[in-house]
């Protein structure tokens, strides 16, 4: 019985070792993929003109995976060489804390967490386990470790001043600058006090919500669906005096009409698309495109299907036109949503395959600029200017 146990033990030793070491990997590779349909052929005038842009990724998930994004990658969308390649400036890191079992975009409750299990399965510090503020504070140590590790390949942006270097490089090979988000203000663990931490954690730019309701604000995919509460009208005012950027992504139709109502500085919609191109609901009526347009903000692009109902160059362009068309080109930018359990026709290394469309679409050449990253740019820099930390 003694042998039976101890080789009994063994099996299981084996199997968790497998497991933490194989299921990770797995995991990714089932949810972030490329979905192999053929890519236009790209003229040289596109790849010429996109070696010259300052382009800029408003929604990357890269730091919910267990990998070295300073090493290239078989899996998923980002990693610093496919960044060099696609010619990236800027790439914002979202920080997601908790998704719901059967995840869907029609209703969802609070009562299920599918990080839970990864924060485990990864072997991730023991503090994440049980704690969405964690989750942040350790995706931010991540990306600070890739920053020091990068040997100046990748800097850290928490500043405006920090913006400063990639409107005008000094070097003929400057970083990539790269700013810590969060997916979601759950992760306050209902207490504003924490906006501290994740400020000094480094995220500069927040979303209200993610795939449910919580205390802040309703999802577009959560149960009820309702505007700003207290506490969310207050982590709004906070947000904009301390310098962090309010991203509208996922919130309500209510909670984005109470965030345009209240916003005093640019407001951003980080990675989705617009109902007139692409009717899922998390996308943006023609309504809530002017109420960001009049914040002074962005509404960034996404490349998957819930965001443009395709996953070709072509479709992205079409979202972009649109917005260009009703608000003006000065609000349009990039919101990949890049390793965010989604499905698309390339990888951040082939960026140039939107460049390529945007040609193809007749937008001019100070137009592309504006919108692979001059216009995110404006945003980012106007929007972490403090104002004035506030606390709870």
């Amino acid at each position: 019985m003694k042998r039976f146990l101890i080789g009994f033990g063994g099996v299981l030793l084996l199997a968790a070792i497998a497991f933490v070491t194989l299921a990770p990997g797995i995991v990714e590779r089932q949810r972030n993929q490329i979905d192999g349909q053929p890519l236009p052929q790209v003229s040289p005038e596109a790849r010429a003109l996109h070696d010259t842009l300052t382009i800029v990724d408003l929604h990357g998930d890269t730091l919910l995976w267990k990998r070295d994004m300073l090493e290239p990658a078989q899996r998923g969308h980002i990693d610093l060489p496919r960044l060099q390649e696609g010619n990236v400036a800027l790439q914002v890191f979202s920080s997601v804390t908790k998704t719901p079992k059967d995840q869907n975009y029609t209703a969802n409750t609070d009562e299920t967490d599918n990080i839970t299990l990864l924060a485990i399965g990864q072997l991730q510090p023991l503090r994440t386990w049980g704690s969405l503020l964690e989750r942040t504070l350790w995706h931010g140590e991540k990306l600070a470790r890739a920053v020091e590790g990068s040997e100046g390949q990748l800097a850290f942006v928490r500043d405006p001043a920090d913006i400063v270097p990639v409107r005008a490089p000094d070097s003929a090979e400057p970083p990539v600058a790269v700013m810590l988000s969060v997916e979601g203000l759950h992760n306050l663990e209902g207490d504003l006090a924490n906006l501290d931490a994740l400020y000094d954690a480094g995220v500069r730019m927040a979303g209200l919500v993610h795939f449910f309701d919580n205390e802040l604000a309703g999802s577009m995919h959560g149960v009820e669906k309702a505007g700003l509460t207290a506490m969310g009208r207050e982590a709004v005012r906070q947000m904009e005096g301390m310098g962090m950027i309010v991203d509208i992504a996922h919130c309500s139709h209510a909670c984005v009409a109470d965030v345009l109502a209240q916003a005093q500085r640019p407001v951003v919609s980080s990675h989705g698309g617009v109902q007139a191109t692409c009717p899922v609901n998390r996308n943006l009526t023609d309504a809530e495109v002017r109420g960001v347009a009049r914040t002074g903000g962005v509404i960034g692009i996404g490349y998957w299907p819930g965001a443009v109902c395709d996953t070709s160059p072509t479709a992205i362009v079409t979202a972009m036109t649109h917005v260009r068309d009703l608000v003006g080109i000065e609000h349009v930018a990039l919101g990949s949503d890049f390793d965010g359990s989604v499905t698309t026709r390339f990888d951040t290394a082939q960026l140039v395959q939107v460049t390529q469309a945007l040609m193809e679409a007749g937008f001019s050449e100070e137009e592309i600029r504006a919108v692979m990253g001059g216009n995110a740019l404006r945003v980012l820099e106007e929007g972490l200017e403090p104002q004035g930390r506030t606390s709870a």
